[in-house]
């Protein structure tokens, strides 16, 4: 297997086989890309940087040929998150990768942080608290055991800090004053909060972290953990030597010297706000925690499901009648996916969860609750899933029902993915419409194919004839249909 990591100082890839529940490291590659580096003031990626990624990833993908794409994640971090319409730069970094790319919330982030740190540690049934310093953002990840259950992600990162404060790096006693000023600024909001747990392992992930616990253990300065009072001395000494090509710092390479001011600033106040004593240093990190929960993407275990049966049971939805829709739907995404091409891999998951959540509006208002529901899926944090499968299970939910909502669909599904979400509403307003009154009897004879945008739905006439709300709501449904451009006949198996 292999996890892509696209950060925002560097970019990683992974490879791994995994045996008796635990990863085997078959290789690492990482790359200084500082890709937040590139980012205008605009938000948008400059030149330099998108030839220095791309250039990155061809090399990535000739190391990835062979592995199987199902057994491949490549996701992207905060600097893909900010940036502004990177949709061409994207679809250039996943021709060259050879896969798709996922780009994650902050919170997401955290929590597969912590199922890679918590894996790769000794075991412990108590609290633990991850802190991961990135190039674009800092993860506070708190859990127990292999469960996080308390996610924090904060918009400062060592590239971006680096830059504002220690421009053309110069480095001095005022310019660390303002940069842990602005960090502390950002903690303040959370702080408390993490104060407030007892936590029996801190431990500090990736590169900020691991190249302080370098330095300070080559300066004699700390045995394993981090200190705050050694992260002091360390960031008096970088005053004193005053710029980052003059840093003296045994253990610090040449590429992580440009954003270790940055990263140091962060980590001081980290470990001030939160009152961490000692900081341990972990070699778990984001990368694992993509493998890990790809395994658990095979089985049971799947984030996606937990998270899915969490909303279900936050927001009050029927179970039974979400048994009910779910089934339909899958019945009828089994006679037309080869029509509509839906045989791509996860499609079928993404309808049987948009089923189980398209009431979840409901305990809102009933009044348009598909679109509340739509807003939820669009908007919440949901652990395991990527920001383009949130949009598509927006786009399904808020096309199920009345009028048919294509324009949201164009609006807030990917673009390359719109087709496959308009039909999977499409599938899951049919599923709806037969289980209207709650009880799970449909015709024997129910059978559906489609051809291009015509969809024919082959019903008895003494079926109904015998159920005249539903006929009622396919001949509404069929004007419905129109609007969005597609056209649904009703055939009688009985017709020449």
């Amino acid at each position: 297997m292999a996890a892509v990591d696209l950060g925002s100082n560097s970019f990683q890839v992974l490879v791994a086989t995994y045996s008796q529940g635990q990863l085997k490291v078959v290789d690492r590659i990482r790359e200084m890309v500082r890709l937040a580096a590139g980012l205008d003031d605009n938000q948008c990626l400059d030149t330099a940087s998108q030839e220095r990624a791309l250039d990155c990833l061809a090399r990535f993908g000739e190391r990835l040929r062979d592995i199987p794409p199902e057994r491949v994640r490549a996701v992207g971090t905060n600097t893909l998150r900010k940036a502004r319409d990177p949709a061409e730069f994207m679809a250039q970094a996943e021709e060259r990768l050879g896969h798709s790319i996922d780009v994650i919330s902050g919170i997401e982030e955290a929590r597969l942080i912590y199922v890679g740190v918590s894996r790769t540690l000794p075991e412990l049934q108590g609290n633990q608290l991850i802190v991961d310093i990135g190039g674009g953002s800092t993860e506070l990840a708190g859990g127990t055991g292999y469960h996080p259950n308390t996610l924090e992600s904060l918009y400062m990162g060592c590239v971006g800090v680096s830059r504002k404060f220690f421009p053309g790096g110069k480095i001095s006693a005022r310019r660390f004053r303002k940069a842990r000023t602005a960090a502390s600024l950002e903690l303040r909001s959370v702080a408390d909060r993490y104060r407030q747990i007892h936590w029996d392992r801190i431990a500090g992930a990736s590169g900020t972290a691991r190249a302080a616990a370098n330095v300070l253990a080559e300066l004699g300065w700390i045995d394993r953990s981090i200190t705050l009072e050694s992260l002091e001395q360390l960031a008096d000494l970088m005053v004193e030597q005053g710029h980052v090509e003059k840093l003296e710092l045994p253990g610090l390479s040449a590429q992580r010297a440009p954003v270790f001011p940055g990263g140091v600033a962060i980590l001081l106040e980290v470990m001030a706000e939160l009152r961490v004593e000692d900081l341990a240093v972990t070699q778990g990190s984001l990368r694992e925690g993509i493998l890990y929960d790809l395994v658990g993407r095979s089985s049971e275990e799947d984030s996606r499901l937990r998270t899915v049966r969490a909303m279900a049971e936050r927001y009050h939805v029927n179970q039974d009648q979400a048994d009910r829709v779910e089934q339909t739907a899958l019945l009828l995404f089994e006679q037309l996916a080869d029509d509509w091409k839906l045989r791509q891999p996860a499609t079928r998951q993404l309808l049987a969860w948009a089923a189980r959540l398209h009431e979840i509006g409901l305990d809102i208002a009933h009044s348009h609750y598909h679109h509340h529901g739509a807003y939820l899926l669009e908007h919440s944090d949901m652990p395991g899933f990527h920001r383009d499968e949130q949009k598509i299970l927006a786009g399904v939910v808020a096309g199920h029902r009345r009028k048919f909502a294509t324009d949201y669909i164009e609006d807030v599904a990917p673009k390359g993915e719109r087709k496959m979400a308009t039909r999977l509403a499409i599938i899951l307003r049919l599923a709806v419409l037969f289980n209207r009154n709650h009880i799970h009897e449909l015709p024997d004879s129910l059978q559906v194919s489609a051809g291009g945008r015509t969809i024919s739905l082959c019903l008895a006439d003494e079926w109904l004839q015998a159920n005249p709300l539903t006929l009622a709501d396919l001949q509404l449904e069929t004007t419905n249909m129109s609007h969005g451009g597609y056209e649904l006949d009703l055939v009688s198996p009985d017709a020449d």
